[in-house]
């Protein structure tokens, strides 16, 4: 009898399959950015339930969330688990895109006429391998609990392959999961999914949910009684649990749906087992098939050619019924969803310094940007914690919300937001001295403006308009101060201000040509009367920002944490500065590489300082300060190496490729 296709029989789980798949394709290639422009790049973890089961194990151990996850997440957890208790892996027969690449390397194969190499369920291999997925389990639990940073996006090949390489990766981690999940699938059917897959390792567990809660109410006893017992134990129990209940028992009992095998019917043909993607010996498991592997994806039930194979409870189901574990998964998605989008979980939740009888009061703060993780509201706490006053934070960095708790007695909501609020500055442009000896100042007000990089966006508004604009910069005060620098012979009215800084969302044309959309929310409140008239290099020296680096002499040989007055060893000498200047020195790309140079060429004896700074025409240039026995001409071929010896440590010097390519020629002259 020829084998039965079951690519349109079981149309459901195709068509979820191949539409996740396409939707994913579409979103993070960023075709979507370039059809719908204002569409904002998604985050590939958004939806993510494994990192949202790591960020609820964080949160009950620390009391906080992991890197950048939120209460989504850990409601599509949370939803995944109790479709693993009361149905089976609806998630994995239907949504997961690893899964869906898994069953496409098995039409591939048989395509092409590779055969199959089949693990028999009872065999030791097969035993043994799957003892990997729980090893994972307990390293990626272990790690994101220690870490608070989601450990698990080093090797998801999912989130590698979403981010084209280029996410939150450990690039040789990456590569040999995405290996594992192509080579290895390609012979053997779902191997990534039933033997390396941590997910696939929890949601086993949790089908055999009785014996998981009996293991659970132990470790309540334990602790209540006094036998306080580390979170690590309990994380290798519950592994170990997992795993040994896979692979003795292997039958859940306690599951709502079944594939249930109406016998008198079967002919044993073994189509199922051959459609099965997990191997389970259908034919031969009685009226229901209880494997700890089925996951309901209903291609045994479409490959029957007895009609002996129904979804049910106890007894075969009505046809109608295969159509369910197709609609569970979509209806449990979109509860999940919208449950989860309806409230926000603290990423961080800290209180310092509260006294008896101290009332604090809270004030909140929206549209922080800079809080989007964990690390960097952890450096927002910090921060705080300098203030007098304030008694505690909250973060939420789905929202870039904040909420600081204060003692109204010391401190006020408004000192707390002039506390919280950074003032910055944002060049769109450095006008030529000489075509604008002066530039024109203009002062607006504006509201919902708390965080740095709000400046930055809307300096890049006003860049956009190409209306003559140089920079901004920011001053606190309520409605917020802003200065605006411009052409002195442009005039612009409230109204161009008004619907500049009003403006929905910014658009930005990435590298690669899509355009990148970001909501902004900044409100006008007024165009102050009158300007100021400044000179051009004094904007020009406002706008720039510089940086420096002393030397005692040999620095890498000396105690770097030891401030000590510029050209000390050198004083009596006379000192020269070898200056390179370029325009591009400015570029953040450059900035970030200063530090790496300053250390490589602060080994040259004689080397005294380094500085990136304006030069008398106003040009960014690096300047090396200098005495003998060092020499322009050898600081500069220090510059310009392809490789730079770098000092971490007294004990740790490396050789590393250079990260700036130092390339205009350079001028020397005596130091003032």
């Amino acid at each position: 009898m020829a084998k039965k296709s079951t690519f349109r029989t079981n149309w459901p789980k195709t068509l979820i399959q191949l539409g996740i798949l396409a939707a994913l394709v579409f979103f993070l290639s960023g075709l979507a950015v370039k059809i719908f422009p204002g569409m904002t790049a998604p985050d590939p973890e958004k939806y993510c339930p494994y990192g949202g089961l790591e960020a609820l194990a964080t949160y009950i151990q620390r009391g906080s969330l992991p890197c950048s996850m939120t209460s989504l997440q850990i409601v599509m957890g949370i939803a995944l688990a109790a479709a693993a208790v009361l149905f089976s892996k609806l998630f994995c027969a239907f949504i997961c895109p690893v899964g869906t690449v898994e069953d496409l390397l098995i039409r591939l194969r048989k395509a092409i006429g590779i055969k199959a190499v089949r693990l028999s369920g009872t065999g030791v291999a097969d035993k043994a391998l799957r003892i990997v997925k729980y090893a994972l389990v307990f390293w990626l639990f272990y790690m994101t609990i220690s870490s608070s940073e989601l450990f698990c996006k080093n090797l998801d090949p999912y989130y590698a392959a979403a981010t084209g390489f280029k996410g939150e990766i450990t690039l040789w981690m990456s590569v040999i999961t995405v290996g594992i999940v192509i080579v290895p699938g390609l012979f053997i059917d779902r191997f990534w999914c039933r033997y390396i897959c941590p997910l696939g390792a929890i949601s086993n567990s949790f089908k055999f949910w009785i014996s998981m809660a009996v293991l659970a109410i132990v470790f309540i006893v334990l602790n209540l009684v006094g036998l306080a017992v580390s979170w690590t134990i309990v994380l290798a129990a519950f592994c170990i649990a997992g795993y040994l209940l896979e692979i003795l028992c292997g039958k859940p009992k306690a599951q709502l749906l079944y594939v249930i095998n109406d016998e008198p019917k079967c002919t044993h043909c073994n189509a199922c087992q051959k459609a099965c993607p997990y191997n389970i010996d259908i034919a031969h498991l009685g009226g229901k098939v209880n494997s700890v592997d089925c996951t309901l994806c209903g291609e045994c039930v479409a490959s029957c050619t007895s009609g002996s194979l129904s979804i049910g409870t106890k007894k075969p189901g009505k046809p109608f019924m295969k159509y369910v574990p197709a609609i569970i998964t979509l209806a449990v998605a979109v509860i999940a969803f919208i449950a989860g989008s309806s409230f926000e979980l603290p990423t961080i939740s800290e209180t310092w310094d509260i006294e008896e009888g101290m009332e604090l009061q809270d004030v909140k703060i929206e549209n922080l940007r800079t809080v989007k993780c964990y690390s960097s509201s952890m450096a927002f706490k910090a921060r705080m914690e300098k203030v007098k006053g304030v008694h505690g934070v909250r973060t939420y960095v789905g929202s870039h919300t904040v909420v600081v708790s204060y003692d109204p007695k010391i401190t006020s909501a408004e000192k707390i937001q002039e506390a919280v609020f950074t003032p910055s500055h944002f060049r769109a442009m450095s006008p030529d001295p000489k075509e604008y000896p002066e530039v024109k100042v203009v002062t607006i007000r504006t509201e919902h403006m708390h965080d740095k990089t709000d400046l930055s966006y809307l300096g890049i508004q006003f860049k956009l308009t190409d209306k003559g604009i140089f920079g901004l910069d920011s001053e606190y005060d309520c409605p917020l101060v802003v200065h605006v620098y411009m052409d002195p012979a442009v005039e612009l009215d409230e109204e161009y201000f008004r619907q500049v800084v009003e403006k929905k969302s910014l658009d930005m044309v990435t590298a690669s040509g899509n355009v990148k959309s970001t909501p902004v929310d900044f409100e006008f409140v007024r165009l102050e009367e009158g300007y100021d008239i400044i000179p051009t290099p004094e904007y020009l020296k406002m706008m720039f920002d510089g940086f420096h680096a002393d030397y005692n002499g040999r620095y890498p040989d000396g105690d770097s944490t030891v401030v000590r007055k510029r050209n000390l060893q050198y004083a009596d000498q006379p000192q020269f500065i070898v200056e390179v200047a370029d325009p591009n020195f400015e570029k953040t790309v450059v900035t970030r590489a200063l530090p790496f140079l300053s250390n490589h060429v602060s080994r040259e004896e004689g080397v005294i300082s380094m500085d990136l700074t304006l030069n008398k025409d106003y040009v960014p240039c690096i300047q090396f300060r200098f005495a003998a026995p060092a020499t322009a001409e050898r600081i500069y071929e220090l510059m310009t190496m392809d490789t730079w010896t770098i000092t971490y440590a007294t004990d740790d010097v490396r050789e590393e490729p250079a990260r700036l390519a130092v390339k205009n020629p350079f001028t020397s002259f005596p130091a003032e």
